[in-house]
This record gives structure tokens, sequence and C-alpha cells, in this order.
């Protein structure tokens, strides 16, 4: 199994969802869907670039 860097929309999915779970739970901020949930919201951030350097075509 080799590793590829992950495809430019896989990237920034993942880095938009770490933004907005870290601006919530540092900031205060209240965005619906990720407000009280940033553990799994981080979770699911870092899941999607794992799997986009594992998976070919993400």
């Amino acid at each position: 199994m080799a590793l590829k860097a992950p495809g430019i929309l896989t990237y920034m999915v993942s880095v938009i969802l770490t933004v907005l779970a870290l601006v919530t739970y540092f900031f205060g901020a209240s965005i619906p869907l990720i407000t009280g949930q940033e553990f799994w919201v981080l979770v699911i951030a870092q899941a999607i670039l794992i799997f986009g350097c594992v998976m070919r075509g993400l």
C-alpha cells in the first residue's frame, strides 16, 4: 500500500472542517451541526484526509 498526496478537493474539505471546528471551540462561534460536536468534526476531517492519502481517486 503506497501513500499518495490527496487531491486538492479532499485536502480543502478537510482543512475547512478543521478550521470550522477550531473556530467553534476556541472562539465560541455558533455554527449549526458543529457546535457541541467539535471533536467528531475533527475526527471526520482527519479521516477524510487519511482516506484521501490511501485511496486512489479521492
